[in-house]
């Protein structure tokens, strides 16, 4: 297949981004508050003051069980796209503890034959936004940086984003709208946003479940109180 045959393939998929509310009752975000204490930590990358931890199989078949149900009633069949264990099992997602915002990216994968689909957010905690771009980029998962010294990072290991500034130009070079870039993204360099347009904001709610294509640019916004603590996964056809 070529990359214009998957690109194609791609985009027969896509769709707005979408909010389950009450998807989770009170009882399972409590299980899955369990489920994160209980995992053992993956990365803790102090330069972006986050922890996360991979959701690893057989932790909670409980969980495991439901997350699959609910999320093939609101998306039909899907494969899960995520790294593996260092046993060759599948991971269902990565549950991270932020205490600053995640910069401008794109989940794209790290594989580029893969078709992929769509990813879905799950809130932990209650206070906390996602910012998703109207633009999207069918590279492998990227983050968006004009930082120097980001762009120099070549030497990445297994599951790391790739930096560039390729977005640079590649939307047009309308400013971003200053209004939102104050409310939301005063963390980002608002030139790293230049020709960008936000298509949703997702306000965090505990119990509901974000879903969108992982074709999109997205990140967090800049509205943190204390910490967030959130659950991604990935998918691909």
């Amino acid at each position: 297949m070529t990359d214009q045959e998957k690109i194609k393939k791609i985009k027969e998929s896509e769709s707005a981004p979408k909010v389950i509310n009450n998807i989770y009752s009170d009882i399972e975000i409590k299980e899955f508050m369990q489920l994160y204490k209980d995992l053992p930590t993956t990365v803790h990358n102090k330069k972006q003051n986050v922890i996360k931890k991979r959701w690893l199989q057989g932790y909670s078949k409980n969980l495991e069980k439901i997350f699959c149900e609910r999320l093939k009633n609101e998306i039909g069949d899907f494969k899960m796209d995520n790294l593996k264990t260092e046993e060759g099992k599948d991971i269902y997602g990565l549950i991270q503890e932020s205490y600053a915002p995640i910069g401008l990216h794109v989940d794209g994968g790290f594989n580029l034959e893969n078709i992929i689909y769509k990813q879905s957010l799950i809130p932990l905690t209650p206070v906390g936004s996602t910012v998703i771009f109207k633009n999207r980029f069918y590279g492998k998962s990227t983050s968006f940086t004009l930082d120097p010294e980001e762009l120099k990072k070549k030497n990445l290991s297994y599951g790391q984003n790739v930096r560039s500034s390729e977005h640079i130009g590649l939307y047009g070079d309308k400013p971003f709208d200053r209004e939102v870039h104050k409310k939301y993204l005063a963390h980002e360099n608002i030139d790293n946003l230049r020709g960008l347009e936000v298509e949703y904001i997702y306000e965090w709610k505990v119990g509901s479940m974000l879903i969108f294509d992982r074709t999109h640019l997205h990140c967090s916004s800049s509205i943190i109180e204390g910490k967030k603590i959130g659950i991604a996964t990935f998918t691909k056809k």
